[in-house]
């Protein structure tokens, strides 16, 4: 009925055209793969190299159970011979309590099991993994969602890269476990209070990683084990990023960077948007609008400004390398029709027009984009990259339509931003520059090993919004990424002149100091239909009338007077994966209250953060979780100390939001410090 073997210190299972296997993969965690016939050879998941083993992981087997542990996680596989149709079912559970982690649960009582597959006559099927749901269980993570909840539990989600929707398909679990589906394939995620189901539409295996570290920092730790951890932050990249869609040319941007020293304002980064170019997919500076980029890079940086410049993974077919691309075969292909997968109006275009996509899976792409790259950008000095549209951005939205280097667009495409980003890092090493910062609209488990920095995408400028980017994120630095940032003030809309506005400004600037990155940028009015000719309206500090500007100018000294401390915790989450910008369960996850908090969080271990998300708002409630050894928290505002494991009622007028520091930690960051 069923075989179990153990080949190389894995657990197999042989049960009719099923083969599943189990094995240790890092401390305290497995990998689990199971496939009908044969698991494949070849796999696009994020679990690349597998890890040295710590101990030894015993297999005991039986006739119809085996067990397999792994330090402190244990898998028990059993065949219940009583059902009519028996299969094999896995449970994980806490070594040293026993404590039942997940469970896989059956669809139906009668059939399919807990692994479904329903072939297509391709090799590939559509695939179910089915879990137990557990009452009270608390879910977070999966990337970047733009649903404005922390908390997972009872939603439906979709698995596909979308403009402000990054799937990132890990879970962390109030239960104690850490859950990666490592199948990048596009597909659905059910979260329900009847059972968890993870769903790819079409795959060739199901792929996933399980750990049971005793914390939640440590299963963050595990899980940047094996995916990779990140490089530590460059010095530069911690300071104030000043952007705009767009500045149009080169005496533009460089007044803006010069009125910034003027006033004695910071400022680390500024950037060159979209349709700098002289034509999409030329990768290079319209010397029209650019005419010496060089000496802009050279005076920025005596300046101690970075540049920055946009580059879009699509090619028009004006482009003088399209025809490169295409007869090199390194554009993404079309499973029906030509290799045009979005529109938009660029230089040269009277309308908009169709544009391809490079395939990034594809290494002869990435030494091919890599090479205009260098000559066109790096060669003048410049080492900041937006990669922006990296979804990639697709109209009509059909992934599965998209052909790749590494296979069907429905089996791989949520790997296309990870590639991208794989492009640039894997580039600047083979150049001998130090790793960079990757402006990234998506990523994938594992982006974060090369530099990629999420932002929010293009969200609305609005109250709303912005208390939908404190969820979005902490599950996004629960995912993996350390280096997160939003547009401040929201990107669509917003006029600088309106006094709401200004409010909602320079509360988005208050919250931006404590993101792990600090930028600028938005569309506001008048806006300018999409395309080459577009601006938006006024988006320097200095637009938002004269009381913002005294507030958001000390805001961003704050920042300058934080940036030693963002550089230790930087250095914390390269060496140990944790991320700076975190939920308070992380640091205090035997305060049960902690884990239902929502909108506050933590910016290091020593800094409680608590955003003000709505207009007119003067006071707010902040919970502080108790804190060892008899230490209280100090409100930043007023100094006074405050004993943990209460709610408080704090001050927030306009100048400040309610932040709070723990008593000792020597971390000081009052507003009103010149």
């Amino acid at each position: 009925m069923v075989t179990f073997r153990t080949p190389g210190g894995a657990l197999e299972v042989r049960h009719r055209h099923e083969v599943l296997r189990i094995e240790p993969w890092g401390t305290d965690s497995v990998r689990v793969r199971a496939a009908q016939y044969r698991i494949p050879a070849e796999s696009h998941g994020a679990l690349a190299d597998t890890p040295p083993a710590v101990t030894a992981a015993p297999v005991t087997v039986g006739a119809t159970h085996a067990t397999l542990v792994n330090g402190e996680i244990t898998v028990d596989v059993d065949i219940d011979t009583s059902a009519a149709y028996p299969e094999p079912l896995l449970t994980f559970s806490r070594t040293s309590t026993g404590e039942t982690l997940l469970a896989e649960s059956r669809e139906h009582f009668w059939m399919p099991g807990a692994r479904a597959y329903q072939g297509n006559r391709s090799g590939a099927y559509e695939i179910h993994q089915q879990f137990e749901a557990y009452a009270g269980e608390r879910l977070f993570g999966l990337g970047q969602r733009t649903h404005g909840r922390l908390d997972l539990k009872g939603l439906s989600l979709d698995l596909l890269q979308r403009n402000a929707e990054v799937s990132i398909p890990f879970v962390l679990s109030s239960r104690g476990y850490g859950l990666l589906w490592n199948v990048p394939a596009v597909g659905r995620v059910e979260f329900a209070e009847n059972a968890t189901r993870w769903q790819a539409a079409q795959a060739r295996e199901i792929d996933y990683w399980i750990t049971a570290a005793p914390t939640p920092a440590g299963i963050l730790g595990r899980y940047a084990d094996a995916t990779g951890h990140p490089p530590e932050l460059p010095s530069w990249a911690s300071g104030f990023w000043q952007s705009k869609l767009r500045y149009r040319d080169q005496d533009e941007l460089l007044a803006v960077a010069r009125e910034h020293k003027r006033r004695g304002l910071p400022l680390s980064v500024i950037v060159a948007d979209y349709f700098h170019w002289s034509a999409m997919g030329d990768y290079r500076f319209d010397p029209a609008e650019w005419p010496d980029p060089r000496a802009m890079v050279q005076e920025l940086r005596e300046m101690g400004v970075e540049l920055m410049v946009s580059i879009w993974p699509t090619i028009s077919p004006l482009s003088e390398n399209y025809a490169d691309f295409r007869d090199q075969g390194l554009l993404v292909g079309s499973d029906q029709g030509v290799e045009f997968h979005q529109t938009i109006q660029d230089k040269g275009m009277a309308a908009p027009m169709p544009v391809a996509f490079y395939d990034p899976t594809n290494p002869a792409t990435r030494l091919h984009v890599w090479g205009l790259v260098t000559r066109n950008y790096l060669d003048l000095g410049i080492r900041v990259f937006w990669l922006d549209a990296c979804e990639p951005e697709l109209n009509p939205a059909h992934p599965a339509n998209l052909t790749l280097y590494a296979g069907p667009g429905s089996e791989v495409a949520s790997v296309y931003p990870r590639e991208n980003a794989r492009l640039f890092a894997e580039g600047m090493a083979a150049a001998g520059e130090e790793p960079t910062v990757l402006l990234c609209r998506s990523a994938w488990a594992g982006s974060q090993r090369y530099g990629a920095a999420v932002w929010s995408g293009d969200i609305p400028a609005t109250w709303d919004s912005l208390a939908r980017q404190l969820r979005a994120g902490l599950n996004v630095a629960v995912s993996g990424i350390p280096w997160w940032t939003t547009d401040i003030g929201g990107f669509h809309g917003g006029d600088a002149r309106d006094p709401a506005y200004q409010e909602l400004m320079v509360r988005w600037f208050q919250y931006g100091v404590f993101c792990p990155l600090f930028r600028l940028h938005g569309d506001r009015e008048p806006r300018t239909p999409t395309g080459y000719a577009q601006t938006g309206g006024p988006n320097e500090v200095w637009s938002y009338g004269e009381r913002a500007y005294g507030i958001i100018a000390a805001q961003l000294r704050l920042r300058e007077r934080l940036r030693p401390y963002i550089h230790e915790q930087m250095r914390r989450a390269a060496r140990t994966g944790l991320p700076p910008m975190r939920p308070l369960f992380v640091d205090f996850p035997e305060d049960e209250a902690a884990w239902g908090i929502d909108d506050q969080f933590l910016f290091g271990p020593d800094i409680l953060v608590a955003p003000v998300t709505a207009p007119g708002v003067t006071s707010r409630e902040v919970y502080l979780p108790p804190l060892p050894d008899g230490r209280a928290w100090t409100d930043a505002r007023t100094g006074l100390l405050h004993e943990g494991g209460r709610t408080v009622t704090a001050e927030a007028p306009l100048d400040s939001i309610p932040v709070f520091t723990v008593e000792g930690s020597g971390v000081s960051i009052s507003s009103h410090q010149p």
